[in-house]
């Protein structure tokens, strides 16, 4: 049975943001199953209340998707430590959080997960500048890149690397206090805080850290009460010399209704837009994944995934948990291409099937409203040649095309043309952000 929840699990991840699994169902475990009744053990009752509302229907269909019938499912609290589940456990546990005593060297590396650090992450030519900058930020806290503020799309590694700055710099001084908490957990202890009366141990549990990274920070949007906190903390923390890492799904200027004082602190920093990594990239990623997980996997169906999901390298994740789930139900020695096509190609095709140049062109026509005619034709004007480039663009980057092959899919006989647009969007890419901007939603079309 934990073989069959680890495989709803890696159902479930595929659908939601890394943040949101971490929160709620990450600590989730099965207790028992029968015919009637499936009962899953939460770690408090704030997520039983969760999973019982919000996030029902997602669990149910991920439920279906494992062929698992049964008529009622139901979440009981296993507490996880001291009066855990309670609110005065709750209250305590703010309480504890701050300076005195033991409760730090428990708490400290607070949220931090061991597994992500610098060298199981994979650097490639979308996130080899961010990966540098956090390597400089674990050697030089607070002088150098502070903050340091990574964004870009879901599932592209920005928590792990945020989290990998965490935990190499604990590995290296265990004494130093180092927090990684979500904006939506922040939100959470921050109205507890409130609610216990407890807003100075809060204050003093994040105000105190050397190292403090902020997962999500997107999600602070509209809250009001909780900017102006995360805004005192912010200003203690940089005046004390101490390291801001944080992540965002945008950059700061595009954060709707972030306050003005605290775009121009994000600001102050290193702003760094993690790119989705390229074919190469996300080959290698699968690989190192694998065998971490001691997966035998065919190099074929690696190919196959990479070139199947583009843009979300927490999805291939999953799909990786979900194909070593099966070969420990199933007692498979080697994950074949054949089997791998076999589970996934409906869940492809539903998602729009297998990436291909004609599927390119036509997300990338769609994009800038131009005709499939005109980019395959011979019009050499602006409005046709830029969406020409980035389409031959992709197709290299993510189909792994030869250039010849990239000329011929749009109409082009001589392939130094696909080699000279290749080229100009390379280097545009360093400094244009619009052009940043429309490959990715080109890329996010992709996925559908």
């Amino acid at each position: 049975s934990g073989l069959l929840w680890k495989s709803v699990l890696g159902e479930i991840e595929l659908n939601i943001s890394p943040s949101v699994y971490a929160t709620w169902f990450k600590k989730t475990k099965l207790l028992s199953r029968d015919p009637d009744e499936l009962v899953v053990g939460v770690p408090n009752v704030f997520t039983q209340k969760q999973l019982e509302t919000q996030f029902r229907p997602l669990v149910k269909k991920a439920l279906a998707k494992n062929k698992v019938e049964c008529k009622k499912i139901s979440y009981r609290v296993v507490s996880t430590g001291k009066n855990a589940a309670s609110p005065a456990g709750r209250q305590g546990a703010l309480a504890d959080s701050g300076i005195k005593g033991k409760s730090w060297a428990q708490n400290y590396r607070l949220g931090l997960n061991g597994r992500y650090t610098f060298d199981s992450f994979i650097p490639g030519p979308g996130n080899d500048l961010a990966y540098a900058a956090a390597q400089a930020v674990a050697n030089n806290l607070g002088k150098k890149y502070n903050p340091l503020f990574v964004y870009g799309g879901v599932g592209i590694g920005k928590t792990h690397l945020i989290q990998a700055i965490g935990n190499e710099v604990s590995k290296r001084d265990p004494k130093l206090k180092v927090v990684y908490v979500t904006i939506e957990q922040f939100v959470q202890e921050f109205t507890d805080a409130i609610r216990y009366k407890q807003t100075g141990a809060f204050s003093n549990k994040y105000r105190s850290t050397d190292v403090l990274i902020i997962d999500d920070i997107q999600f602070i949007a509209n809250k009001e009460k909780t900017q102006e906190e995360f805004f005192h903390t912010f200003n203690i923390l940089h005046e004390s010399g101490k390291q801001i890492i944080i992540s965002s799904d945008k950059p700061p200027i595009s954060i709707p209704t972030l306050e003005e004082r605290l775009k121009s602190r994000f600001q102050m920093g290193m702003l760094i837009d993690m790119q989705i990594p390229d074919f190469e990239t996300r080959c290698a990623i699968l690989k190192f994944k694998a065998e971490a997980l001691g997966l035998k996997i065919e190099y074929e169906c690696i190919e196959f995934l990479a070139s199947n999901i583009s843009t979300n390298i927490r999805v291939l994740e999953g799909i990786l948990n979900q194909l070593n789930a099966v070969r420990e139900i199933n007692q498979v020695e080697l994950i074949t291409l054949q089997l791998a096509k076999r589970i996934f190609d409906n869940q492809f095709k539903k998602a729009g099937g297998r990436l291909t140049a004609k599927k390119i062109i036509e997300k990338t026509a769609d994009h800038y409203q131009v005709g499939i005619d005109e980019l395959m034709g011979p019009k050499r004007d602006k409005e046709v040649v830029l969406p020409r480039q980035i389409a031959m663009y992709l197709m290299r980057r993510e189909l792994h095309s030869s250039f010849p092959k990239i000329a011929r899919s749009l109409g082009r006989k001589d392939h130094t043309t696909a080699i000279h647009s290749i080229g100009k969007i390379e280097k545009q890419l360093a400094y244009n952000e619009d052009l940043k901007e429309s490959l990715v939603r080109i890329k996010e079309s992709l996925a559908v």
